[in-house]
This record gives structure tokens, C-alpha cells and sequence, in this order.
């Protein structure tokens, strides 16, 4: 098998909701807030708080929230968004940041955005304080957008931890179903998404109707967003992902093409190689199992799905400065899908 692209969705391009008007101008507000909001009077917390932030990344979360700002204004006005979206937009990138803290602990991660991971710069400890104190800084800077947006946050928060508590609970477990793999990706990946699309409607005043579509859009391209990384984790080496590959399966988390191919004839030999502590030829036996079935291609199709499904939301969204963001964003993961080939 031979993956012809295989980087993250995303990974290799810039920030698709830079063709929105003025977001360079919005993003550098937001930088500045996130800067504001994890400084503090104690050095070593500041460092570890603004260890990943000063890492980079393209700000998609944020961008999200700004891009739907847009669609509860008029064409053609505006002067950037309002103080309260940009407070809004920063929180939420600090809970995605937080997320990430916590993340590396669980997976013993060593690298974060081409960084060591704060947990191994500092230690474990270090890194679930610093995370809490990210999450609650979320939570200050959110209440200037108002006590309903910084409720959605928080139930955003807990939509996470069910998530990936979803996923513990499924550790090493071959009897892992499908259903519970896609209702752990809705709260790990796609919640914190789409509550950045309906932040960002709510904050710039849009209809009902259109926040709920917008909210839409963020689930499906949070769905195919994580189906697609889950396909990279299971085909490509660590110099075309960029990251260390086939994690998943050796932690014990097994995703959708995993669970299709333990429903398969080579079932009972894939359990008896995915045990805790296998070898790396164990491990190497049954990824091979996994590669040569037809279930990394349905993964793929299912994530073309949901790719599909964030751009026809967009059909329902009214004609302002975002949208342009949101079909940028919708046509380069459609890109991602139709970029990774098997032969």
C-alpha cells in the first residue's frame, strides 16, 4: 500500500479562513488577548501557560468563531469583530489548548506542535496544573461575551471529558463498537468545533436558524476532521505525517477501520496481537491486517460523508464576509479526503 498524501487535514496548507476579510486583523486581537490572559504574576506559570501558544498553530477554532461572527451582520459592514467575539474567540482556543495539556499526560505524548510537550519539558503534574489553569482562563475571558456563552463553554468542557472518558473506558477493549467510536469523536473532536461556530453566530447577533446550520457545519467537519486522522495514523510514516504513527492502536484506543477489521475473518488472529505490551512484530502484524482489508477505504468514504455534509450546510448560510471562510475551509478538507489514495 502506498498513501500519496497523508499530512493531517490541513497540515501542509495555511489557515483556509484567511480569505476572510480582515481575520489577519481579528487573529492578531485574539493573539493579543491569549498573551493578556496567560500572564500572570508567577513566571513558571506563565511559561508552562504559554508553552504551546507560542508553539503556533493556524487558529482554525478561533477562526471559526470570527468567521460566523460575520453572519448575523449585514453585507458590507463591520470594521472587524466586536470586543466580546474576539474575548469569545480566545476562549475558546484556550479550552482547545487546555484540551491538548491534558491529552499529552494521558497519551504520555513527548511532542506538541514540533515542541517538546509541557509534560515532558516539566512533568506530568506540572502539565495537568498548567492545562487547569489554560481551561480556567478560558473562563474569565468568556464572561465579557456574556454568562450564556460562558455556559455553552462549560458544557462544551464536559462534552470533551465524556469524549475521551468514552475513550478510556475502551482502552484495549476488541470489543469496542462503532457507535461508542463515534460518540467518543463527537465529544473529543467535533463538540469543541461546533460550539466555536455557534459562539460566533450567537456573538454576532445571527438568526436562530442560521447559528443552528453553522453549528451543523463545525460537528461534520469535526467528524471528518478526526476520521481522516485516524486514517493518517494508520498509513503513513512519521516523516509524511509529521507525528508518530499507528499511536492509536498501540495505546490501545482502536478506531473504526480497527473495530471493522476485529468483526472480520482475521478477527480472532488481530485480538490475540492487539494486547497490552505487544511487540513491535505483533504490532507491525496487525497493522498489516488492518491496511490490506477494505476498511481504511470505508473510513475514508464515511469521512467524504461528513466533508459533504459541512459543505451543503454552507447552501443554507446568507451571503456575508464568513462565508467565504467556511467554503474555503469546507473545499480543503474535501481536498484532504480525495488527497489520500491507496494502492
Amino acid at each position: 500500500m502506498v498513501v500519496t498524501t497523508v499530512h493531517s487535514p490541513g497540515a501542509t496548507v495555511a489557515n483556509p479562513f484567511s480569505v476572510v476579510p480582515r481575520l489577519d486583523e481579528d487573529l492578531a486581537r485574539v493573539e493579543q488577548r491569549l498573551l493578556e490572559a496567560t500572564a500572570t504574576d508567577n513566571p513558571a506559570m506563565t511559561a508552562m501557560a504559554r508553552h504551546l501558544l507560542l508553539a503556533g498553530g493556524k487558529r482554525i477554532r478561533p477562526s471559526c468563531c470570527l468567521a460566523a461572527a460575520s453572519l448575523g451582520a449585514p453585507v458590507g459592514e463591520g470594521s472587524g469583530a466586536s470586543a466580546a467575539t474576539i474575548d469569545a474567540a480566545a476562549a475558546i482556543e484556550l479550552v482547545h489548548l487546555g484540551s491538548l495539556y491534558h491529552d499529552d499526560v494521558i497519551d504520555h505524548a513527548a511532542t506538541r506542535r514540533g515542541v517538546p510537550s509541557v509534560n515532558a519539558r516539566w512533568d506530568e503534574a506540572t502539565a495537568i496544573v498548567s492545562g487547569d489553569f489554560v481551561l480556567a482562563q478560558a473562563s474569565v475571558l468568556s464572561t465579557t461575551a456574556g454568562a450564556g456563552i460562558t455556559a455553552l463553554l462549560a458544557s462544551t468542557i464536559g462534552r470533551l471529558c465524556d469524549g475521551q472518558l468514552l475513550e478510556l473506558e475502551s482502552q484495549f477493549d476488541t470489543g469496542r463498537t462503532a457507535e461508542r467510536y463515534r460518540a467518543s469523536a463527537l465529544g473529543k473532536t467535533a463538540a469543541l468545533l461546533e460550539t466555536s461556530c455557534r459562539v460566533g453566530a450567537l456573538c454576532g447577533g445571527a438568526e436562530p436558524d442560521v447559528i443552528d446550520v453553522v453549528a451543523a457545519f463545525g460537528r461534520s467537519y469535526g467528524i471528518a476532521f478526526q476520521l481522516l486522522d485516524d486514517v493518517i495514523d494508520l498509513t503513513a510514516t512519521v516523516e509524511e505525517a509529521g507525528k508518530p504513527t499507528s499511536h492509536d492502536m498501540a495505546q490501545g484506543v482502536y478506531t473504526l477501520a480497527v473495530i471493522a477489521a476485529l468483526g472480520s475473518a482475521d478477527g480472532d488472529r488481530l485480538r490475540s496481537l492487539l494486547r497490552p505490551g505487544a511487540g513491535a512484530a505483533e504490532r507491525d502484524e496487525a497493522l498489516a491486517i488492518v491496511r490490506r482489508g477494505p476498511w481504511i477505504d470505508d473510513v475514508i468514504g464515511e469521512a467524504a460523508a461528513h466533508a459533504g455534509a459541512a459543505a451543503d450546510a454552507l447552501d443554507h448560510l446568507p451571503p456575508r464576509p464568513g462565508l467565504v471562510g467556511f467554503r474555503a475551509a469546507a473545499d480543503q478538507l474535501v481536498r484532504s479526503v480525495d488527497g489520500i489514495r491507496r494502492s
